[in-house]
């Protein structure tokens, strides 16, 4: 009967465990659920990396050419992130043209992106293999860690050519300025604040916030799609709970960076 109540009644079902301030996976309203990273596993790409949150799984794969800067920002390169969601990572997503979601999610990966003085481009694939909700955040980490994961081939100009030439063997890590770092949260029955939604809450919920803050507790964004108004004590909330989520995260990616470095 437990199993046939949630099919049938999922918000009333959600509820039940809301009242007792818990949630249906065993987590606290507030609770992230256990994250983790792998990076460098892709050999073929430049920098690399695997987040999962809970079931969420991404991974980033980063590509790099050379190319002319834009008039605007002659001293500036650029990074085109791409995030794709395909059939395999939920049954929700169909084949064919990005949806939504996904060109959603791109624009806000695009968004959040300080961009990087270099000549590069950088092209950022991000692929969910597996959907459960919080793709922001999980896309968010992939990024920073494939990154922070990326080395760049040594450039210098041909005096006589006056044409760049590339030593792949002389490579140097991206500098990376900010280190944005995404806090997702849900919000049930107007009032209720829960973070790091399954794919279940998201469609349960009656509004979503993602809140990007950097190393110094600043607020890069506030990404708020449509539903319900938030109280300014509320987004408070959320804020503090980020500069928290920020530490973890970037703790995180040093700890695996060093694993990755000291065993090669």
């Amino acid at each position: 009967s437990h199993i046939h109540f949630r099919t049938a009644e999922p918000l009333e079902y959600h509820r039940s465990f809301l009242k007792e301030n818990c949630r249906p996976d065993g987590r606290e309203l507030v609770e992230f659920r256990t994250t983790t990273l792998n990076i460098g596993s892709i050999s073929t790409a430049e920098g690399s990396a695997l987040v999962k949150i809970g079931n969420t799984t991404v991974i980033c794969g980063i590509k790099m050419e050379l190319a002319n800067p834009s008039v605007e920002a002659p001293n500036k390169g650029y990074i085109v992130p791409n995030v794709d969601l395909p059939p395999l990572c939920s049954s929700g997503f169909r084949p064919g043209a990005p949806g939504e979601q996904a060109q959603a999610a791109s624009q806000f990966m695009a968004d959040i992106i300080e961009r990087c003085r270099l000549c590069w481009v950088l092209y950022c694939d991000l692929m969910c293999l597996d959907y459960d909700g919080n793709l922001l955040d999980t896309c968010t980490i992939a990024l920073l860690a494939a990154l922070k994961n990326a080395q760049l081939p040594e450039v210098t100009v041909n005096a006589e050519t006056s044409l760049p030439e590339v030593d792949l063997k002389k490579r140097k890590p991206l500098q990376i300025h900010r280190h944005p770092v995404a806090s997702s949260f849900c919000v049930f029955d107007n009032s209720i604040l829960i973070v790091d939604p399954t794919g279940e809450e998201e469609r349960l919920s009656t509004a979503q916030l993602t809140v990007v803050t950097d190393e110094d507790g600043r607020l890069c964004s506030v990404h708020k799609p449509g539903g319900t108004s938030l109280s300014g004590e509320r987004l408070q909330e959320c804020i503090s709970r980020a500069q928290v989520r920020h530490r973890e995260i970037r703790k995180l990616i040093d700890k695996v960076a060093q694993s990755v470095t000291s065993g090669k």
